[in-house]
């Protein structure tokens, strides 16, 4: 499918999501948080596609959020029922996100990084959840998915000034996986795409799923009882792939994963 405002690339199991507005530093608008969410529903349901990664086009910015210069000339504010992006509100998806920060990712932006699982941030990239200084507030999941993920403070010290983390104070904080110089982005997220690609893909979605759902269970003793009701755990046990990693590693060879 043709899109206006975003880039899709196929590269074997991998799909490279690009926001493609680099004129307006990749903010979104509401046409690209509907192109996206069609984008990721398409890689939903691709049992050929295990991994996305999500960058921005262009050196200047990831994501720079809502494009609130769109918003105060009257354009609309709707969303798809999946979020800012496509993404933010979309808690069914147990294949794993990479966002590749390659600059700016601000507000929204900053929220899509944080919606993914991992977090490969250019040299140059910068963080921030500024929306107060606009009057603003970060409703897209960055006051929670922060907070769960680098702590209440560390995240509270963000949240309350706005101000802006850079790719090194990032991975300290804990949400950003690796640092890599701006030009070696896209090859240092494929790599991790490609190492999590030699995993079983049931094994990777049951192993998703039970984190996130674990976490919201209330005890860790719930967490691992209930680890055997997950859809992701219960597809994976009658998967090809769970016969197929004892085959292999009993046979010395590399497992010939299936995906189903």
């Amino acid at each position: 499918m043709a899109y206006g405002h975003i880039k899709i690339d196929r590269e074997g199991p991998v799909t490279v999501v690009t926001l493609n507005r680099p004129d307006v530093m990749n903010a979104l608008h509401a046409p690209a948080h509907f192109e996206l969410h069609e984008a990721f529903d398409a890689f939903a349901a691709d049992p050929d596609q295990w991994v996305a990664i999500v960058t921005g086009a262009g050196e200047r910015a990831f994501s720079a959020g809502n494009d609130l210069k769109h918003q105060a000339s009257g354009g609309g504010m709707g969303l798809p029922p999946s979020g800012f992006a496509g993404l933010t509100q979309r808690f069914d998806l147990n294949k794993p996100l990479i966002a590749a920060v390659n600059g700016v990712a601000m507000g929204g932006g900053f929220e899509i990084a944080l919606a993914c699982d991992l977090i490969i941030a250019a040299d140059t990239a910068t963080f921030a959840l500024p929306e107060p200084r606009v009057g603003l507030a970060a409703l897209a999941g960055g006051l929670h998915r922060l907070p769960r993920q680098i702590g209440l403070k560390a995240a509270m010290g963000m949240i309350l000034t706005g101000r802006r983390v850079a790719a090194a104070e990032g991975q300290a904080l804990g949400f950003v996986n690796e640092v890599v110089p701006a030009a070696d982005l896209m090859d240092a997220a494929r790599r991790w795409a490609a190492q999590i690609c030699e995993l079983s893909p049931m094994s990777i979605r049951a192993s998703k799923e039970a984190v996130f759902k674990g976490l919201d269970e209330p005890s860790l003793e719930a967490a691992m009882a209930g680890q055997m009701r997950y859809p992701a755990t219960a597809a994976m046990l009658r998967s090809e792939d769970f016969k197929e990693g004892p085959r292999a590693f009993a046979e010395k060879r590399k497992p010939n994963w299936q995906g189903r």
